[in-house]
C-alpha cells in the first residue's frame, strides 16, 4: 500500500534589502516596501506599511546610523500577518515610544511592535500588521 505523507504547506513571502544609512536610503526603503506589497497583491496595506517603514527607517538613519554601515529592511508575510523589520548597527541605542512622534505613529498603526537585540552590534525594530 502506497501512502503519501501529509504535508503542511505554509505560504511565506519575504523581501529584504540592505540600503545606505542616509535619508535617501530611508526614502528608498519606503518606496521599495510599497512596490513589493503591491506586487504581492496587498495594496490595502501599502499606506500603513509605508508609514511604518518610513518612521522606522528614519529612526535607523537618524539614531541608529554608524558611518560606513548600512541598514536593512525586511518584509515577511506569514499566514495572516505582515511583519516589517528594520535592522541597524546601533544596538546600544534602543527606541523609546515616549521619545517622539514617530514611534507613537507606529504604535497606532501596528497590531504590535518591539525590538530584538543581536547579533552584536545590531538591533531590529519590528512591527506587525494584520492581514484582513
Amino acid at each position: 500500500m502506497n501512502q503519501e505523507p501529509t504535508q503542511l504547506v505554509a505560504s511565506v513571502r519575504q523581501f529584504g534589502i540592505q540600503l545606505s544609512a542616509t535619508p535617501r536610503g530611508a526614502r528608498l526603503a519606503r518606496l521599495l516596501a510599497v512596490e513589493q506589497l503591491r506586487s504581492w497583491g496587498l495594496d490595502h496595506l501599502a499606506e500603513p506599511a509605508a508609514q511604518i517603514v518610513a518612521e522606522l527607517a528614519a529612526n535607523a538613519v537618524t539614531h541608529g546610523r554608524v558611518p560606513g554601515r548600512d541598514f536593512r529592511v525586511a518584509l515577511f508575510v506569514v499566514e495572516a500577518t505582515l511583519r516589517i523589520e528594520i535592522t541597524d548597527t546601533r544596538g546600544d541605542r534602543l527606541p523609546v515610544a515616549a521619545g517622539g512622534c514617530g514611534l507613537r505613529i507606529v504604535e497606532g498603526l501596528a497590531r504590535e511592535w518591539g525590538v530584538r537585540l543581536g547579533p552584536v552590534p545590531r538591533k531590529t525594530v519590528w512591527a506587525e500588521l494584520a492581514l484582513p
